[in-house]
């Protein structure tokens, strides 16, 4: 898993890096899952295969081709691909806190 490094000059005015539903830790898995753990030590898993095969996958149907989705990184707390994409932490962060798992639609 990468960590993300939470220096000032990494994070614009205002932003609390310590924020419990920012990620720490993120692995991409098989399956186009993510294995993800958020600064209050919360796991879980994302599975991105129904939003990237959908008809409405936008941006995010770059990320069919493995080799880009492998490529997952931590920026600012949130998982992040190249070409500017990303998903917001908080909007994951309660359900994998009550069931250990999200499936973004």
């Amino acid at each position: 898993m990468q960590n993300e490094t939470n220096t000032a000059e990494d994070r614009p005015p205002g932003v609390i890096a310590k924020a419990p539903w920012r990620l720490e830790d993120v692995a991409p898995l098989p399956g186009y899952q993510l294995r993800v753990r958020f600064m209050d030590g919360v796991e879980g898993l994302i599975d991105m295969s129904g939003l990237v095969f959908s008809d409405e996958a936008g941006v995010f149907a770059s990320l069919r081709d493995p080799a880009v989705f492998e490529q997952v990184y931590i920026e600012l707390g949130a998982a992040t691909w190249p070409g500017e994409i990303d998903l917001a932490p908080d909007a994951m962060y309660e359900e994998i806190k009550l069931r250990g798992k999200w499936a973004p639609e």
